[in-house]
């Protein structure tokens, strides 16, 4: 089983557009992984706008094939459509972390003011979700 996370970024109204990501959705890979790669909302805009991913960083395929670059592995490239799997909407920040409470995400990540922000959402109430350190340094690629 993965450690699901959502990742989203926040537009300029204050609404938030998210994905679902399957696997190693804890911030010292998928954190490190999205600071180190999507940094700007020009490259967050387009990893979110591809869809539902099922692993954000990786070099195997669905046949476990070796792919020639490391990306993100969406489930549209298994022959889901982008209907099934587009981004969702949020109205707000609020609104955001508790539909990942409710789909049953771990974590929770936000792309605001250039930075990205990690929540644990299994720590969610109404009144309180702890923000979680994404560590430093970059990821480690190994070979």
């Amino acid at each position: 089983m993965g450690t699901r996370s959502r990742i989203g970024t926040e537009l300029s109204d204050g609404s938030v557009l998210s994905v679902y990501c399957h696997w190693d959705g804890y911030p010292e890979f998928n954190g490190k992984v999205l600071r180190q790669y999507y940094n700007t909302t020009e490259k967050v805009s387009n990893l979110i706008n591809g869809g539902n991913i099922s692993a954000l960083h990786t070099n195997s395929g669905w046949s476990n094939e070796t792919l020639p670059e490391v990306g993100p592995l969406y489930y549209t490239s298994r022959g889901e459509t982008l209907e099934q799997n587009e981004p969702e909407m949020s109205s707000d920040f609020g609104e955001y972390l508790k539909m990942s409470d409710q789909c049953g995400e771990e974590y929770s990540y936000i792309f605001s003011n250039g930075e990205w922000s990690c929540y644990n959402v299994k720590s969610y109430d109404d009144a309180y979700m702890e923000r979680v350190t994404i560590p430093a340094g970059n990821l480690k690629e190994s070979n």
